[in-house]
């Protein structure tokens, strides 16, 4: 069996290992229009180590933003700007993907602005409270009851996110991943309190899985299925979610994709380590796993690279350590120590507990 450290075919790229970076919410792009910044891009530059990097969630459409300051791909000022962010990346070596992500339901009008209302497979609210503001003291809201999506409105979402992957080809990303997974837009059609529709996108397992699977297929038709990949986390219960059937549900869907996908991506939570292998033995092409002690934050890293050698996943990704250690991969190859992440600086701010964690070579000079 392959190791950790092993090369790996994805897509049309061949990574020299196989340890990824899982995306990050970060909410620092500050630029014209919620654009990426040139801390951003040193940021990731940083981290081209990885053998690919997933970008943080970026906002298809204007009314898919979900926290503040997170960044679009959907107008030229937001493409522009991803371009020195791409090129930092590859001049390091590395590869990157563009990560869409489309709130749904898990937005605020006064977030949104411009008149914008959030959307929603049926009008059922999300648990919690989202902050609405970007500056000190926050304001947070609970979450409204959404305005559900027509079938035109579904349509034109489908539209939205293709658009938007072809512009992140365009501003120079090697492939995009659609945020399936944490309680948001996709998984909402999953979910069986946050869906109630009765007609063809709701009901039936098959009428879940159905806005997802098309969404695949217009992306993949537009930008090639081996760029493009689904992250899914089955289980979670972000935002309040259930899904019923949980098992056949991620069967059907996984079933339903195109095995030409780059890679299925699974944000595994604890308990679901049986549902994880099933998945795995059922989808043909590359599995990269975030597995659940790292999902969850727990520093696992050394240990979870096992899971490579027992054929559980071909890729590993990994979040927070990458957040605090630039240079994960080389600490994970030597056993060298972790730097503690300050979670304090995870959102929002400056460069402080962003782009300032010392590298292995840093440490010991």
């Amino acid at each position: 069996m392959p190791t950790a450290f092993d090369p790996v075919a994805v897509g049309r790229l061949t990574l020299p290992h196989r340890i990824a970076m899982a995306p990050l919410t970060r909410r620092r792009a500050y630029g014209e229009g919620l654009s990426a910044t040139p801390l951003m891009a040193e940021y990731y530059r940083q981290r081209a180590g990885a053998a690919l990097i997933v970008s943080e969630a970026i906002q298809p459409n204007p009314v898919g933003q979900g926290y503040t300051d997170t960044p679009g791909l959907h107008d030229v000022r937001q493409v522009a700007s991803w371009r020195p962010v791409t090129a930092a990346v590859h001049d390091a070596g590395g590869v990157i993907y563009a990560q869409l992500m489309h709130a749904g339901r898990n937005s605020h009008p006064e977030l949104l602005g411009g008149g914008l209302h959030p959307l929603g497979p049926s009008a059922v609210a999300a648990d919690g409270v989202v902050r609405v503001n970007g500056a000190e003291p926050a304001v947070r809201r609970p979450y409204p009851v959404p305005q559900v999506l027509t079938a035109r409105g579904i349509a034109d979402t489908i539209a939205a996110f293709a658009d938007a992957a072809a512009l992140a080809i365009d501003a120079g990303f090697d492939g995009v991943e659609l945020h399936g997974a944490y309680g948001y837009l996709i998984q909402q059609f999953l979910s069986g309190n946050a869906n109630r529709r009765t007609d063809r996108y709701g009901g039936s397992i098959a009428g879940r899985v159905r806005f997802p699977l098309e969404l695949v297929d217009a992306v993949a038709t537009r930008i090639g299925a081996e760029r493009l990949a689904l992250r899914i986390s089955p289980g979670s219960g972000a935002f309040g979610l259930v899904e019923p059937e949980l098992h056949e549900l991620y069967r059907t869907l996984v079933d339903g994709l195109p095995p030409e996908l780059a890679y299925l991506h699974v944000f595994e939570f604890p308990g679901h380590r049986d549902l994880t292998a099933r998945l795995r033995e059922r989808w043909p092409g590359v599995f990269m796993l975030n597995p659940h002690e790292s999902a969850l934050d727990r520093p696992a890293g050394p240990a979870d690279l096992r899971l490579v050698d027992e054929g559980l996943a071909d890729v590993l990704s990994f979040g927070t350590l990458f957040m605090s250690n630039p240079d994960l991969v080389e600490r994970l190859r030597t056993k060298a120590a972790l730097n503690d992440t300050d979670a304090t600086t995870f959102y929002g701010g400056d460069h402080r507990g962003y782009t300032d964690y010392p590298t292995l070579a840093q440490t010991t000079a």
